[in-house]
């Protein structure tokens, strides 16, 4: 697995990814598998532990601000379990670079397909 190059934090930009439940499910398993099988850059874990992370965190803004979520859904005709994960580009690569990340949620992350 390559490890992207380091950047300022200041300069960390996250950027959300509309997920279904089974897509986010799907990197849940990616990256922890990623991660106890090994084996992974000590970089690339770091920015693997921050995606789990985010994911929880998804799931708790879901449910502590659920309308700003409902009205994108309601405008674009999403299902009820589309959230979005909020990524930076480090943490997204280190996804991508996962090599057992299922191809239909490799293509919901890069933007293959609408959830």
């Amino acid at each position: 697995m390559s490890v992207p190059p380091a950047v300022e934090p200041d300069h960390v930009v996250l950027v959300p990814h509309w997920l279904t439940a089974p897509d986010r499910a799907e990197v849940e398993r990616a990256v922890t598998e990623a991660l106890e099988v090994g084996p992974v850059h000590p970089v690339a874990a770091i920015h693997l532990g921050d995606v789990l992370t985010e994911l929880h965190v998804a799931a708790a803004r879901e449910f502590v601000w659920p309308a700003p979520v409902a009205r994108v859904r309601l405008a674009t005709g999403w299902g009820a379990d589309v959230v979005p994960v909020r990524l930076s580009a480090l943490e997204l690569a280190s996804v991508l670079s996962l090599p057992g990340l299922e191809p239909v949620t490799r293509a919901a992350l890069t933007g293959g397909r609408s959830a």
